[in-house]
């Protein structure tokens, strides 16, 4: 019953011809040879090639035919692996998922043993499930246990592994009831192991099951993840930059609301801070009235600008809660700084203390604008920093480093009451450069931050304000102007010569991102653009293997963003990679090449050198951005020689004409 296109065609195959031919010959070619007895043309490509179909049904039902049957488990394996091939169809997906062959994927992934078998079975199951025909909620418990298996396991065959992390992100992303079966199942040591492993492929999709864990469940704990010393790739970097967004962002609602003077436990807070810096006599043999005053003296000693009603300080937001759990953190985690601290500060003059409690709230403030505490995170964003992921609770450990750092930077700096605004500004320069030195470790960071003292920052601006007007004198300005031409000259040879060496790109469906690989080079003439479909572990394909080109003469135009034809497809779900989009259109309109760049370094490179190939200028933040560094080390360069000679605003005036020319020397004269 599964066969009917098979077993009543003209040629008059029966159930066990079928078998027959099956057990001799590979799946493609009982296809053609099916297709010959219809006098159907060509053997290549059977499910994608012809709209009537015919040939998909038969790949169809042989794929089915051959799961079902006991036939030699190599032929079964070609035969999942040209199933793999074919289900990126949509016509062919739609009726092989309507006999119900996903559930027989399903079923061998149950039950074999067979890593091969396994990998090629994975594969076609996850491009079935692409298409979005089925959902996931209707997978077994079985499944999803063994699925779970192979992220568990001890390591093992890499292609395995990566489909199942895979196909847990879809399901965590696709129900709150999967995501509870996948929570309890994974075991996130192992998960954290994938991250730590040499193979960027596993690193990547372990990062994006661990993101998906963490956005579905809302609230997560988290682990301390180590990365290699290698370079992290730039997908990598943007999920390690999200990783951290979300994790800081679970600050947010502190930071965003304010204290409540009614609340008990906020005013025991309060009063917990002014005992731990002050070791009073006992309050309650003391009258309401002495209380009220021993409490505000105390209070304004601890740098609280309204000392009857301290809370009144923290109803701002932000940072509101959040800078009254930085100070209790400082106060609980190192009693012994926080106390010499305030005791150091108090028995100053008034106008040279530095106010503990105003200078906290602040430096608070500082800090969530700095780590972006409360901003979603970016599409295409990838600046995280390494020390997130060696510390835990690092808004507090950082605020515990840098409230030290502000009182040493006040006691250099002289400052007073009135140079408040001043020293924070220093603080900011100070905590921004050390982190943007990218330090592995709070004790580096530490270490680096005390190093920026105030003199150091001196030096540093002096060096930055002279640097700036030197480059800002008529005569460099006039100089770069010269140079620019010859600068963009070579950024567009660098452009094109990247093109000729081609880039990897994904496939992107309607549902997500998937794996499929095409790649895209120019020829070495600049004159055709060369591409087709390879494999996940093709090197650099070289021109001739790419099946498909476009002559570069034929180019109408170049399109990026929402103005794509592939982004006007989707809107609403194509805007994670909107910024990543890219197309050219050929010929008449209707045709275009549609790209997602891997990166938005590559989105640049190319959409530079297609711009360059139209005769058009570059426009993308990379070129500015090169052309600024190149334009900076030849003015270095040239201006080697002037070093500390001051450079006039306007040349100097050309003197006036001799009166005569008669001052030659005549040689012939000298010669007899």
């Amino acid at each position: 019953s599964l066969l009917p296109l098979i077993t009543d065609h003209p040629l008059g195959f029966s159930d066990s011809m079928l078998s027959f031919c099956l057990q001799k010959k590979p799946l493609s070619a009982v296809i053609k040879e099916v297709c010959d007895g219809w006098n159907l043309p060509g053997p290549e490509n059977y499910a994608l090639q012809y709209t009537d179909g015919v040939q998909m049904y038969i790949t169809e039902s042989v794929s089915i035919y051959l799961l079902m049957s006991d036939s030699d488990a190599g032929v079964r394996c070609d035969s999942l692996k040209e199933l793999a091939g074919v289900s990126t169809d949509m016509t062919f997906a739609q009726e092989f998922i309507s006999r119900n062959g996903h559930l027989l994927l399903v079923k061998i992934v149950e039950d074999s043993t067979d890593n091969v078998i396994m990998t090629h079975t994975l594969k076609a199951f996850m491009e079935l499930m692409y298409h979005g025909i089925v959902s996931w909620e209707n997978l077994s418990t079985v499944f999803i246990k063994k699925i779970a298996s192979f992220v568990n396991a001890k390591p093992t065959d890499a292609s395995i592994q990566q489909v199942s992390l895979d196909i847990l992100e879809n399901m965590v992303l696709s129900s709150q009831s999967l995501f509870l079966q996948v929570k309890h199942e994974i075991t996130m040591e192992r998960l954290i192991a994938h991250l730590q492993v040499t193979n960027q492929q596993i690193q990547t999709k372990a990062m994006a099951l661990l993101m998906a864990l963490l956005q579905t469940a809302g609230d997560s704990d988290k682990q301390n993840i180590i990365h290699s010393s290698g370079s992290v790739q730039d997908e990598m970097a943007h999920h390690l930059y999200v990783l951290q967004s979300v994790t800081l962002n679970h600050q947010e609602l502190r930071m965003r609301t304010p204290l409540d003077c009614y609340s008990q436990e906020q005013r025991d807070i309060l009063h917990g801070l002014r005992q731990a810096a002050f070791e009073t006599e006992s309050e309650n043999s003391l009258s309401n009235e002495r209380r009220r005053s021993l409490c505000a003296k105390e209070f304004k000693k601890l740098g609280f600008s309204n000392n009857s009603n301290p809370g009144q300080d923290l109803v701002r937001t932000p940072p509101g809660l959040l800078a009254l759990d930085t100070m209790f953190y400082f106060a609980t985690r190192y009693p012994d700084a926080y106390s010499r601290f305030v005791l150091e500060n108090s028995s100053r003059e008034d106008k040279h203390e530095c106010p503990f409690a105003r200078s906290s709230i602040q430096l608070t403030l500082i800090l969530c604008e700095i780590l972006r505490i409360g901003e979603p995170p970016s599409e295409t964003g990838s600046d995280y920093h390494p020390i997130f992921f060696s510390q835990d609770r690092l808004m507090e450990e950082l605020f515990c480093v840098c409230i030290q750092l502000l009182n040493k930077t006040w006691k250099e700096m002289r400052a007073t009451q009135e140079d408040f605004d001043k020293v924070m500004q220093v603080v900011r320069e100070q905590i921004t450069r050390t982190l943007s030195s990218k330090p592995t470790s709070l004790e580096l960071f530490k270490n680096k931050v005390n190093a920026l003292n105030y003199s150091e920052i001196l030096k540093l601006r002096q060096t930055e304000r002279l640097h700036q007007e030197e480059i800002l004198a008529p005569p460099v300005l006039e100089l770069k102007e010269r140079l620019k031409p010859e600068l963009l000259e070579l950024i567009r040879q660098q452009r094109l010569n990247r093109l000729c060496q081609g880039t990897m790109f994904r496939k992107i469906s309607s549902r997500r991102r998937q794996d499929k690989l095409w790649y895209c080079r120019l020829s070495p003439n600049h004159k055709m653009l060369h591409y087709g479909d390879v494999e996940e572990d093709s090197d650099n394909p070289t021109i001739e293997t790419l099946q498909e080109k476009i002559p570069v003469a034929d180019i109408k135009a170049l399109l990026t963003g929402k103005d794509c034809p592939h982004m006007k497809e989707n809107k609403g779900k194509q805007n994670k990679v909107l910024d990543l989009a890219f197309s050219i259109t050929y010929d008449v309109e209707e045709y275009s090449l549609n790209f997602i760049a891997p990166s938005r370094t590559d989105f640049c490179l190319w959409t530079d050198g297609l711009s360059v190939l139209l005769g058009r200028d570059m426009s993308s933040e990379t070129m500015r951005s090169e052309l600024d560094i190149l334009l900076s080390m030849e003015i270095k360069l040239r201006l080697l020689d002037l070093e500390n000679v001051p450079i006039p605003d306007s040349a100097p005036s050309v003197p006036k004409p001799p009166s005569n020319y008669n001052f030659c020397y005549d040689f012939s004269q000298t010669e007899q």
